[in-house]
């Protein structure tokens, strides 16, 4: 019997002993099925977080944004192989000595081998993209174009946007371009974006801007070999093309990437500058696209597709630029230009020194009567819009020190990165 009931309480104990036991192990299971849980929802978090850019509360452009905003970048568009920021046949002019029959053969032989004329995953997706950009919060929009290598956007070209959101913080820049519209390109415009300023690189749809537009046959009859691209570099004539073009279809402010920004214009409507002025009566001679401010489908930006499309050269340099919207507006009598509502403005407005004297400007005065000219030309120009800087003659000349384009920079930019050495 005491055998028995030394059993009986063993058996008891071991089982009084084990309950606990059991509960420890339920509740230490428990919390680890809780631990891994959360460790899976955090590695979740953590993988949504990497896709999605959330941004905070914050002074944006100097207006408060009280609501968190949270927005998915189009980043995750797929790219194309031929979507990258390296040199493509769209900045080649066609092969020399050629007559106009074998430039029409070599434009349908080589076509598809142009970027600008493709359809891609960028490119397919501008229409979203642009509508994305434009979201109502712009003061103005603005646009400018690069066909070239986006190696070759230099600090002589980033000075344009500087001094323009120096002037529009609250403005939105486009630039239509392939080769912009890459890692590199952003990285360039970083700087900019990171301060909140908007500005973003498109890849232009060729097809969907001049669709409906009397440019859309000419784009059907370069594509057949139907039309001669001519000898000047069709990066070139492109681009007088989309400048128009999506003025057109979205209005604003077009402008080079060769020009200093120096007082908002934001204000001004249906406007272009005149580049050469007639001294004794005023009147302006010849007008200059390189700037242009038109309202969406203004009737005179249509006349200008028209014109392009019908009496297009490839081989006279400024003939589908500054010489089509003189020729146009040239073309329209008095009561026509004012049905239309056009500003011409004189060149003191966008061009106030001209393409021949402009290289003394960026020398540094080397005496007291240069010195004291300046001063004059400096007070001078801060009221006028901007300064053509005239690349296609000053591209290789550097900005001295203490001279007159330097102090304009100077005073109208918002990074001023190495204004002594652009």
């Amino acid at each position: 019997m005491l055998s028995k009931s030394r059993t009986n309480g063993h058996a008891k104990s071991s089982m009084l002993y084990a309950a606990p036991f059991a509960c420890i192990m339920v509740v230490l299971l428990l919390v680890g099925a809780i631990y891994c849980s959360s460790f899976l929802t955090l590695i979740a978090l953590k993988d949504m977080m990497m896709k999605t850019q959330i941004i905070m509360p914050t002074e944006f452009h100097g207006k408060s944004h009280l609501n968190t905003l949270l927005s998915v970048d189009d980043d995750d568009i797929k790219v194309d192989d031929d979507d990258d920021d390296s040199e493509g046949p769209d900045t080649l002019p066609c092969p020399p000595n050629m007559s106009a029959e074998e430039r029409k053969a070599w434009i349908k032989e080589k076509i598809a081998e142009f970027r600008i004329f493709k359809s891609t995953a960028l490119s397919k997706q501008f229409e979203r993209r642009a509508d994305k950009f434009f979201n109502g919060e712009c003061e103005a929009q603005f646009f400018m174009t690069w066909f070239a290598p986006v190696e070759s956007f230099r600090k002589r070209e980033f000075m344009a946007l500087d001094t323009l959101f120096k002037v529009h913080p609250n403005g939105c820049l486009m630039f239509l371009s392939r080769t912009m519209d890459s890692k590199h390109g952003k990285q360039i415009m970083k700087p900019l974006t990171e301060r909140g300023f908007k500005v973003r690189a498109l890849a232009p749809d060729l097809s969907f801007l001049l669709k409906e537009t009397p440019a859309e046959a000419w784009l059907a009859e370069m594509k057949e070999g139907k039309r001669d691209p001519g000898k000047i570099s069709l990066a070139q004539n492109l681009s007088d093309l989309l400048r128009i073009a999506v003025l057109y279809k979205y209005g604003g402010i077009y402008l080079d990437t060769d020009f200093i920004v120096l007082k908002k214009m934001s204000a001004l409507r249906n406007t272009i500058g005149a580049e050469i002025m007639e001294t004794k009566s005023e009147n302006w001679r010849q007008l200059n696209s390189a700037l242009l401010i038109f309202d969406k489908r203004h009737p005179i930006l249509f006349k200008f597709l028209q014109g392009y499309a019908h009496d297009f050269d490839g081989n006279t340099w400024g003939h589908n630029s500054p010489h089509l919207v003189t020729r146009e507006i040239k073309r329209m009598g008095s009561q026509e230009r004012q049905d239309y509502n056009i500003t011409i403005l004189p060149t003191f407005a966008f061009y106030p020194i001209d393409w021949n004297k402009i290289v003394e400007f960026f020398h540094k005065p080397s005496n007291e009567a240069e010195l004291k000219r300046k001063a004059a030309s400096l007070v001078q120009l801060n009221m006028t819009y901007s300064l053509h800087l005239w690349n296609k003659v000053t591209s290789k000349i550097k900005i001295e020190e203490g001279s007159l384009i330097h102090q304009l920079i100077s005073d109208h930019c918002i990074l001023c990165q190495d204004t002594h050495n652009i």
